[in-house]
């Protein structure tokens, strides 16, 4: 276990209202964009890694409890941990990405679009493209 995520639990009486409400709301992140992450799972189109990424960020500044248990997960540990050591983001979530970007794309056109639209997904796709092609694989 991370040495930084064990830490004894704070007392919430003794946080500054702001700081409970801050901790409050990035639990609230952490938990929304989990249960997003574990639906993305089954369901195809919802991008499971990044709202797990979230999830993992909004944690760690919220729970460690959390945090401990998002990065000890038998299905997301393994990879979250491989990018935030390694820079790694797995040859299948690349190949998934890659192509539900185009297939979007696609939709995106045939259901008639302006062509400023098409211009400007297809500009963010390409970048988003170009940022996981160049993360190295495990």
């Amino acid at each position: 276990m991370d040495p930084a995520l064990d830490v004894e639990p704070r007392d919430e009486r003794r946080l500054p209202a702001a700081g409970a409400l801050k901790r409050w709301m990035f639990r609230a992140l952490a938990m929304a964009a989990l249960g997003l992450a574990i639906l993305g799972v089954a369901l195809p189109g919802l991008p499971t890694t990044l709202f797990l990424l979230l999830a993992a960020w909004a944690a760690a500044r919220s729970s460690p409890e959390l945090a401990a248990r998002i990065d000890n997960h038998p299905r997301f540990g393994p990879p979250l941990r491989a990018w935030r050591e390694r820079d790694v983001v797995p040859l299948r979530a690349k190949i998934f990405a890659l192509g539900s970007m185009a297939a979007s794309l696609a939709i995106l056109g045939w259901s008639g679009a302006p062509a400023i639209a098409l211009a400007g997904v297809g500009a963010v796709m390409v970048a988003v493209a170009a940022f996981l092609l160049t993360r190295p694989s495990d």
